[in-house]
């Protein structure tokens, strides 16, 4: 199993360096990794929220991968051999004209590139992305009406936001009270998930952001203001180009504001995929 654990950070990640710009009025600009003037929008609570991604069966023999066969066959295995164990296992491999040649210039018998391109995995198209919102408290609206998503996707930027007065309002489907009570505090989370998938057409390093906003129409995460970019929080992972599971976890978190108590306050977030 393959997995990625990406921890959470309160600004830009540090390897990404952010550059200081200036707008026209001199104001400072923070230089963002997502493209600009591309976008595509989604709402995620129309996602339909009894989609949740299935459960899948681990295996310790996992796809072999176009590495792992290169060093195979360099190491003196059979091209019968190799055909065999991608039988078995299938092989999550670049099984396009440019991912065949690659394994040919390094010696890989044509008997192989025939099963690999019988047998690979599907490249993949979408992750199946589950979004967890916790609510701590007793409160009616959000300080920040939106909570938004951020994903670059080559010279794409696709943005999820969801309105979350509006899915307060609403019965969800899968809705849970988690009682985090101790014998001094009684707290009470209400729990909602969602889930859907995400489009992606390159494959290799992303990043994503997670924000909240009281605006409506972000199509950019350079439209956050100062204060929404300050609580704003940063991720990257790396998508394979085939892998028999595409799973992302958003956990998103919300509190009652200390002052005004019929207020949520976006506390943070965390994200992390698993590939396999």
């Amino acid at each position: 199993m393959i997995a990625q654990v990406l921890a959470a950070t309160l600004a830009l990640a540090a390897s990404q360096s952010p550059v200081s710009l200036s707008t026209a009025n001199g104001s400072p600009q923070i230089a963002l990794p997502f493209p600009e003037g591309n976008v595509q929008t989604y709402n995620i609570i129309q996602w339909d929220p009894n989609n949740l991604p299935r459960i899948y069966e681990r295996s310790d023999q996992l796809p072999l991968t176009d590495e792992e066969l290169t060093k195979l066959s360099q190491a003196g295995f059979e091209p019968a051999d190799l055909v065999k164990m991608i039988e078995e296992r299938r092989c999550a491999c670049d099984a396009s004209a440019d991912g065949l040649i690659k394994l040919k210039k390094a010696g890989v018998d044509k008997k192989v590139l025939a099963a690999v391109s019988r047998h690979g995995i599907t490249p993949n198209r979408e992750l199946e992305l589950l979004i967890t919102l916790d609510f701590t408290g007793e409160s009616r609206v959000a300080r920040e009406a939106f909570l938004y998503f951020f994903v670059e996707d080559g010279d794409l930027t696709r943005v999820f936001t969801a309105n979350i007065s509006e899915l307060l309002q609403r019965r969800n489907r899968h809705e849970t009270n988690v009682d985090r009570s101790d014998i001094l505090v009684a707290r009470t989370v209400r729990r909602v998930q969602l889930a859907g998938r995400v489009p992606l057409k390159t494959y290799g390093k992303h990043s994503v952001m997670v924000a909240a906003s009281a605006s409506p129409t972000l199509t950019h995460p350079s439209q956050l203001n100062a204060q929404e970019r300050s609580k704003a929080q940063t991720y990257s992972f790396d998508y394979p180009r085939a892998s028999l599971m595409s799973q992302c976890r958003l956990t998103a978190g919300y509190r009652r504001d200390a002052v005004l108590a019929y207020k949520w306050n976006f506390e943070g977030s965390r994200f992390e995929c698993e590939w396999n």
